[in-house]
């Protein structure tokens, strides 16, 4: 077996355990992700690495280890900062009684590893500790120092992981200029073209409080100040809004480079927000998913909370949206939130984190794009902005500049974005072995 299949090997079986702990993430601090905290430690002090595993709270737990680099000046000469690499060990909840194996079997069929998981994200943390195992034993290292980072807490709100870091242990990320982390670099099939998005921005995270108050009373009186009435309309006008097309630096340049692979042309206005997002999508054809969801601002209402028994009018109704803000258009956000709220519905913010974008022309985005192609030549790189969000923003605060790069080299027909939060994840072996091969010649400037 050569090295980059032994690695690969290493990469399946790491993934596997990772995914046998059960580290669901239901929210509001129920969690338990040390286990998978301890497994993670135990592989990079395996590869000679000196872990630091820290509790933010019993049974949440992190991991943070650094990797010295060899000190290679760029091509200008200049000495590169260190590098964090981020993933988390959490994951969604996931029901057995949906999915064709159970979601915590790790089960490896037909080449292809099953559970949750396995594409979000534990097949990625599992990459980085196959590379650091293999640097071990090879005595290679990253051209520059990278500091691994596995976090609790991603599929909530960061309260107990990588907030928690930043605002706790700044100490660990001394050095770092940038951060790499999910998600993007997967191989995108769309009318014959292999297209690899490169994440360099993703939308804010607004979440929603909406309060409809009225005047409580009888359920058979009229009552012109039902507050379900209330928050019902206003829940209707935010679903049913069309917002418009604001196209930022990111999602420009992923639609000229769409456009440019399918040989297309593009009006001027597909760039400046002059069509329609049905039109503009229209245009890119399938590729087109791949800015569904950046090219305007979203709001989509998601629960309801109202009354104690049916024949009672509640003096209040409560409504929670997931609202998603592109970078620039924080503004715009709330101005039309309050215009379609009304007069008689109040909002607030139940969790709101900023939206982000990175440098395109960054050295690093070079680097990236780089190893992929070495991978798979002819295929077309992307620039990508996340719908949602990741812990990237809360290591932003630490000055670092974020991207989104876990790549994955898949086969046309396999439905990557299905696989994210949805039933039956599963992950091909092959795109874990080649996972570790492109890591490694972003991360030391190399190939096989």
């Amino acid at each position: 077996m050569t090295a980059a299949g032994v690695y690969g090997s290493e990469a399946a079986r790491f993934a596997a355990d990772l995914i046998r702990i059960d580290t669901t993430n239901r929210g509001g601090g129920d969690a338990r992700e040390r286990p998978a905290a301890e497994y993670v430690a135990a592989r990079l002090a395996e590869a000679g690495l000196e872990p630091t595993l820290l509790e933010s709270a019993p049974g949440r737990a992190n991991v943070v280890a650094r990797v010295s680099g060899t000190g290679t000046r760029d091509g200008a000469g200049a000495q590169p900062g260190a590098l964090l690499l981020h993933g988390h060990l959490d994951v969604v909840p996931a029901d057995p009684a949906d999915w064709s194996v159970h979601p915590f079997s790790g089960e490896i069929r037909d080449g292809v590893l099953w559970g949750r998981g396995a594409v979000d994200m534990k097949n990625a943390d599992a990459v980085l500790l196959a590379l650091v195992g293999e640097w071990a034993r090879s005595g290679r290292r990253p051209r520059r120092d990278v500091v691994l980072a596995f976090t609790a807490d991603e599929e909530d709100t960061a309260e107990f992981g990588a907030r928690w870091l930043v605002e706790r242990h700044p100490e660990l990320f001394e050095g770092c200029t940038e951060a790499v982390g999910e998600s993007g670099a997967f191989t995108f099939h769309a009318e014959g073209q292999r297209l690899y998005p490169i994440a360099s921005a993703e939308r804010g995270t607004a979440w929603l409080k909406l309060t409809a108050r009225g005047r409580a009373g009888h359920g058979s009186k009229p009552n012109a100040a039902n507050a379900v009435t209330r928050l019902a309309a206003a829940i209707a006008r935010i679903g049913a809004y069309r917002w418009p097309v604001r196209p930022t630096a990111t999602v420009r340049a992923a639609v000229e480079a769409i456009a440019a692979a399918a040989g297309v042309q593009l009006p001027p206005e597909a760039l400046t927000g002059g069509l329609t997002a049905e039109d503009l999508l229209a245009r890119l054809g399938s590729a087109g998913a791949l800015v569904a969801g950046t090219v305007r601002n979203s709001a989509n209402p998601t629960m309801l909370q109202a009354g104690y028994k049916i024949n009672v009018i509640p003096g209040e109704a409560i409504g929670y949206v997931d609202g998603r803000v592109l970078p620039g258009y924080s503004d715009e956000f709330r101005a039309t939130v309050d215009e379609l709220t009304g007069a008689d519905v109040t909002w607030e913010y139940a969790h709101n984190e900023i939206p982000l974008e990175a440098p395109l022309d960054a050295p690093v985005m070079a680097s990236m794009a780089q190893a992929l192609l070495a991978e798979d030549p002819g295929a077309t790189i992307v620039p990508y902005c996340m719908s949602g969000g990741t812990d990237a923003k809360f290591f932003s605060r630490l000055g670092l500049t974020c991207y989104g790069f876990t790549p994955l080299v898949l086969p046309e027909g396999y439905d990557y974005y299905a696989m994210f939060h949805g039933t039956d994840e599963r992950i091909p072996l092959s795109a874990l072995e080649a996972g570790v091969r492109i890591m490694d010649r972003f991360l030391t400037g190399t190939a096989d």
